[in-house]
């Protein structure tokens, strides 16, 4: 299992919220959902993403956009969003008309759609992820704002089928739609991360490199085996120096505290998913006792481990 693959495994849709909007211009719709992932797309025509104090971002028709982060933000035909609102979106799925009255049955076009009219020349699609853990904090810690996949053929397929499903209403189509939005997700940050004009994390670049990849692989794979530089200098074929020389320069830390910070997120969203003891926990992401667990957490996080686990639970 390699970086990507691990942060991504734990980025998970439940209960996904797709939403389809055809419109005619001038339009705006508002997102205040407080969502940590937005997903959208425009199915027909093109838009302007604007980030609240952030540049407007374009959006060109079968693009896929992620909005990173819980601030509100709008999706407008033009970036100084001149038009009113056609609706707000809300946590937990509520909607309002722009003005905070009750959005109106005449704008209901469909499951999952609504509009002015069916046939508008403008077709926006976007789906929110409620991303959770300290994993899946290190992913999403590694995305800009707003950032844009153009056409590609490997998203095409996939955006065709969910538009197919989101106006669908049978057994189980939540459960399909959180597949398709974790698969849409999941496809337009690979093709983002290996654009040559985009900047990705070290990490990801460091996945490539022969010798270091190999040791990312391993410590994502086995974190709870008692790993040493000169262990993995020796997986890696090189000598410890090179090893760790080579490490710090593509990861921009040494090996041992790269290994100690994905223990610390494996080991947070350990304590706040299941009822294993600290001590369990810490056994399973490579600490001989849950005394080493809890100096190494304070120390990161600043709280012990049950001090966490409660404020999860709360």
């Amino acid at each position: 299992m390699d970086a990507l693959a691990s942060l991504l495994d734990e980025v998970r849709s439940n209960g996904a919220l797709f939403g389809r909007s055809i419109m005619t211009p001038p339009w705006s719709v508002r997102f205040a959902e407080r969502a940590p992932l937005t997903l959208v797309t425009m199915l027909r025509g093109s838009a302007w993403i604007v980030p609240r104090g952030a540049d407007p971002v374009p959006v060109g028709e079968t693009e896929v956009a992620i909005v990173v982060g819980p601030e509100p933000f709008a999706v407008a035909d033009s970036p100084d969003v001149s038009a009113p609102p056609l609706y707000v979106m809300y946590p937990d799925g509520k909607c309002t008309a722009g003005d905070g009255t009750e959005f109106s049955d005449d704008l209901r076009l469909g499951v999952r759609t609504c509009g002015e009219r069916a046939d508008g020349p403008t077709v926006l699609l976007t789906g929110t992820y409620q991303v959770r853990g300290r994993v899946s904090e290190r992913l999403v810690g590694a995305l800009p704002r707003v950032l844009v996949v153009p056409h590609t053929g490997q998203l095409c397929p996939v955006l065709d089928l969910t538009v197919a499903e989101v106006e669908r209403e049978d057994p189980g189509q939540q459960a399909v739609l959180d597949r398709l939005l974790d698969l849409l997700l999941l496809s337009a940050l690979r093709e983002w991360f290996a654009r040559p004009d985009v900047e990705p994390p070290a990490w990801y670049r460091a996945m490539g490199d022969p010798v270091i990849g190999r040791a990312l692989r391993l410590l994502h794979e086995e974190p709870s085996r008692q790993w040493t530089v000169a262990a993995l200098a020796d997986e890696a074929g090189v000598s410890r120096a090179t090893f760790a020389r080579r490490f710090t320069e593509l990861m921009g830390e040494p090996p041992m505290a790269y290994l100690t910070g994905w223990r610390l997120s494996l080991a947070a969203d350990l304590l706040a998913r299941t009822d294993a003891t600290v001590d369990a926990v810490a056994r399973q992401v490579g600490y001989v006792s849950a005394f080493g667990l809890s100096v190494a957490f304070k120390r990161v996080y600043g709280i012990r481990p049950s001090e966490h686990r409660s404020a999860m639970a709360g």
